[in-house]
């Protein structure tokens, strides 16, 4: 048994030595640019997973910032894209200015609401495979939610539509398409 073990070793050891594809194989370069299109689930503390598909196949997480480049999960305007061959920025100040003037709609029966919200967003400053990215893309955001129900008061029983209320559940997520490019740097 010991003998097989060392035989099977040697000879995924001898492939690899020889011409097998190793799983660390060369970085790719600079994609050529074309159309993406991106998923987003933000995790309701500034950031979520992210995938992208197109010119652009990757994945990985977003944080929320503010134009400075610092961490910031109420206010940030634009985001860091951490991706596994490199980051890039997004200024979605359009986005949030969209999608604080939506009213959503409520159907007050079962205290649930909706919203979406479309505007562009771009891209900028990208590190690593990223680098010299631009683009402005169309990004659209759906929300879904049910607001809890007053417990007491004269309102008892109705929807809390407090802005301090917060939602038993939701679901939200952020997609988009558009059209990226890179400049050799």
């Amino acid at each position: 048994m010991r003998i097989t073990k060392i035989a099977i070793s040697a000879a995924i050891f001898g492939s690899l030595l020889l011409g097998g594809a190793p799983a660390y194989a060369a970085a790719p370069s600079t994609p050529a640019g074309g159309s993406v299109r991106f998923f987003v689930m933000p995790n309701g503390t500034g950031g979520g997973p992210i995938v992208i598909t197109g010119a652009i196949g990757d994945y990985g997480h977003t944080l929320d910032i503010n134009k400075n480049g610092t961490p910031d999960p109420n206010s940030g305007h634009y985001v860091k894209i951490t991706l596994q061959r490199g980051t890039f920025e997004v200024n979605k100040t359009a986005l949030d200015a969209k999608s604080s003037k939506v009213q959503p709609a409520f159907d007050l029966s079962t205290c649930s609401a909706a919203i979406t919200a479309t505007a562009p967003i771009t891209l900028f400053d990208g590190t690593g495979l990223y680098a010299g990215i631009a683009g402005t893309l169309t990004a659209t955001v759906i929300d879904g939610f049910i607001l809890p129900r007053l417990t007491s008061g004269k309102s008892k029983g109705q929807c809390n539509e407090s802005n301090n209320a917060q939602p038993v559940s939701e679901y939200a997520v952020v997609t988009g398409t558009g059209t990226v490019s890179f400049t050799v740097m």
